[in-house]
């Protein structure tokens, strides 16, 4: 009994940090793509769970330069979901700076809509509920009540 109890607080406490790396900042490419030094190599990696302006649309250079602030001498951790690679071949993360996860404060701050993607979903309610507040807040653009064009009809576009 004590031991099934001790293998379930190991599952519980310490294997959600087991999937977890240490990286360190190389670049910020925009606002919802980065790259990291993961084991001494140069990861390119897309936020889960979000979509952040494009480069050349409203908001771009904020959400950019929002990443780079958050993350800049900061400890970063970068922990996964149940898919890791894009079709482009990037990682796929959600990006800790201390105990603060990026992808959640660029959402709550108004430079990224949630946009969840199956199968990583496993912060979908944290990132939608992190929007619905940046929109009461008239955070970032919501305070002009939204994008022009999301994102993705902005990528269709161009």
């Amino acid at each position: 009994m004590l031991r099934s109890f001790i293998a379930f607080l190991f599952l519980v406490l310490l294997a959600p940090s087991a999937l977890a790396q240490e990286a360190f900042l190389e670049r910020v490419i925009d606002g919802d793509s980065i790259r990291l030094v993961m084991n001494d190599q140069n990861v390119e990696i897309r936020l889960i769970g979000i979509d952040a302006p494009e480069y050349r649309q409203e908001w771009s250079k904020a959400a950019k330069r929002f990443v780079v602030d958050f993350l800049t001498g900061r400890h970063i951790e970068v922990r996964f979901d149940k898919q890791r690679r894009d079709r482009y071949g990037r990682t796929l993360a959600y990006v800790y700076a201390d105990t603060a996860m990026l992808n959640e404060a660029l959402v709550r701050n108004g430079l990224a809509l949630a946009y969840p993607i199956p199968p990583n979903l496993r912060h979908k309610v944290t990132l939608a509920r992190a929007e619905a507040e940046a929109r009461k807040a008239r955070a970032g653009f919501w305070k002009q009540g939204g994008l022009r064009l999301t994102p993705r009809e902005f990528r269709k576009l161009h």
